[in-house]
């Protein structure tokens, strides 16, 4: 075993660890690399959005309609004109405004703020595009909400003079939401303007809390132009972090703002594939050593266990005990001795048993004959003179009792004597075609009114579709008037017995179950024996006598315990061969 636990382990154990190593540098790699393409490609939405809303800036701000400024804005047109521009753009500016060169707001998406001064904040950038300086503000979050404000001059026309600002607030909350729809799979995303402030990061994932104006100085982004490193997470994530880094490219001119894009996730979740996989690994390893060990098992069990285990059980038999335990299930030759041996032990303890009771039998037998012919005749004599001794006049209440008595008493002997003389000399079977339901019912109407004066319940369950048997109708009534007998002197009052029949292929079956005291398991197979009883003034004869007929029959009766709680009594009856049919058809 241990020689091929050796060839079969070690090769798969090395085997595993350069796959395992192979497949995650591999992976790392791959991760890598989807990390930085997610960037580049949030880098470059995130580019083209704010090239549009710079261009917007640019273009409305050299639209005839600002120069209503020049009028401050009399009949509200600039006004309108602004409202329908947020409202057409869908949320994406949360207001717009006129300013005047005192930077107090003429006209506004939102007349409310119409006469007030505009609230600057510090600037964060500056460009140039389509020939107008744009100034981007330092993005501003209060609460749940963040705006980013974009200023652009307004020219006048004929002379080129400042008229005044064009105001767009931008809804920053875009940026956020950009970057939360992205952040799945575990990553943390967040932008960085070319100093390494975070002024964006997604809400979904982190460990940390995160306040406006971080600065990522120790990540040195600016030795990192863009691609995949690894270091650790902090100030987002408290672990070890894969980061992918993109910046935008050019578009339509437009050079950028010097923002960069990063796809944070954790090393651990990242390679939890790996590890997952590092795992599988470990079970294919075990079930090669439990394959291994057992193969092992059963060529051991296969040529030594059985002829152990068989040899043992031979050397702890003893005569009567082969129900103790059999030996363990084997194929080939050492299986076939095996049961060999189990059955050739069932039946000399079998044989013993029915040597035990033909012995009881036989003694019952010519204690019978001795009986019959030595007390019988006294008995009659007895009998009748007690009859004789009632009819005359003159005899005393006291002595008409004793005269009861002494009938009593040679009826009981003479009923002892009848019994058995029945188990030592059963009579020969005159089989013919009976009913048995016919019979059950015929046996209860018998024993009515024991029933009735005992109060109690025969419930009857006569289910079997073919009811009919070959056997002797007196006999198999004798075992049926026994068997409920029994159970009416041991039910107490009131209690229930029940009676059912059932077909399979080969037999008749009759349960007799009652909610009595039971049976002993211990018992069970005594009370057949003659003279074995556990009623007080019992003979320990009736159960002899209908195991008699019940084997005479060629059929079996058994005791068990009933569903009820009682005894239970299954007689098997063996049916006739021309009626072989499906019970359930």
């Amino acid at each position: 075993m241990r020689a091929f636990l050796l060839i079969g382990l070690v090769p798969a154990i090395l085997l595993a660890a350069l796959a395992f190593i192979n497949a995650r540098a591999a992976m790392q790699a791959e991760i890598e690399r989807s990390l930085q393409v997610q960037a580049q490609a949030i880098a470059a939405d995130i580019n083209k959005g704010m090239f549009e809303r710079l261009q917007n800036a640019a273009t409305w701000s050299t639209l005839e309609v600002m120069q209503d400024l020049q009028v401050q804005d009399i009949d509200k047109r600039l006004s309108l004109f602004l409202a329908r521009l947020k409202g057409g753009y869908g949320g994406v500016y949360r207001d717009l405004h006129a300013l005047n060169r005192d930077q107090l707001i003429l006209s506004s998406s939102n007349p409310t703020l119409i006469g007030h001064v505009f609230i600057s904040h510090p600037v964060w950038q500056t460009t140039t595009l389509a020939g107008s300086t744009l100034t981007l503000e330092q993005p501003q979050r209060v609460g749940s909400t963040a705006t980013m404000t974009i200023r652009t001059p307004i020219r006048r026309q004929m002379g080129g003079d400042i008229l005044g600002e064009l105001i767009l607030e931008y809804d920053w909350a875009q940026i956020d939401g950009l970057l939360d729809s992205a952040a799945s799979g575990g990553r943390t995303l967040a932008l960085a303007d070319a100093a390494g402030e975070v002024v964006a990061r997604s809400r979904k994932r982190g460990q940390q809390d995160w306040q406006p104006h971080t600065v990522l100085s120790e990540w040195g982004l600016s030795a990192h132009p863009q691609g995949a490193f690894e270091r650790s997470g902090m100030p987002f994530i408290d672990a070890d972090v894969l980061v992918g880094l993109g910046r935008a490219r050019e578009f339509a001119g437009f050079a950028g703002m010097g923002l960069s894009a990063l796809v944070i996730q954790p090393k651990s979740e990242a390679l939890a594939p790996v590890h997952r996989m590092a795992l599988i690994f470990f079970a294919i390893l075990a079930a090669v050593l439990l394959v291994t060990l057992i193969a092992a098992g059963k060529i051991s069990g296969a040529i030594a266990r059985p002829i152990i285990a068989l040899t043992a059980f031979t050397r702890r038999y003893k005569p009567g005990q082969s129900s103790q335990g059999t030996p363990p299930a084997a194929t080939g030759e050492v299986g076939e001795l095996g049961r060999a041996f189990t059955h050739m032990v069932q039946e000399i303890d079998q044989a013993q048993s029915d040597l035990v009771r033909a012995s009881k039998l036989a003694v019952v037998g010519e204690m019978a004959s001795v009986i019959f012919h030595e007390i019988r005749t006294p008995l009659g004599i007895l009998r009748s003179s007690g009859q004789m001794l009632r009819r005359e006049s003159g005899i005393s209440a006291e002595g008409r009792e004793l005269v009861g008595f002494i009938e009593s008493e040679t009826e009981r002997l003479n009923r002892l004597v009848s019994a058995m003389l029945d188990s030592a000399r059963p009579r020969a079977l005159n089989k013919t075609p009976i009913d048995l339901h016919g019979l059950i019912r015929q046996t209860r109407s018998l024993l009515g009114a024991q029933i009735d004066k005992a109060q109690m319940q025969v419930v009857e369950h006569l289910v079997a579709s073919d009811p009919v048997v070959d056997g002797d109708a007196e006999q198999i009534m004798q075992v049926l008037l026994n068997l409920l007998h029994n159970a009416l002197q041991i039910v107490p009052k009131g209690g229930t017995i029940e009676i059912r029949t059932e077909l399979t292929m080969t037999e008749f079956i009759i349960d007799i179950a009652d909610n009595g005291p039971g049976i002993a398991p211990a018992e069970r197979s005594r009370i057949f024996e003659p003279f074995f009883s556990r009623r007080e003034g019992g003979v320990g004869l009736g159960l002899a006598i209908v195991q008699q007929i019940i084997f005479a029959h060629g059929g079996t009766i058994k005791a068990d315990a009933s569903d009820l709680g009682g005894a239970l009594m299954r007689i098997r009856l063996p049916r006739p061969s021309n009626s072989f049919t499906d019970p359930m058809s």
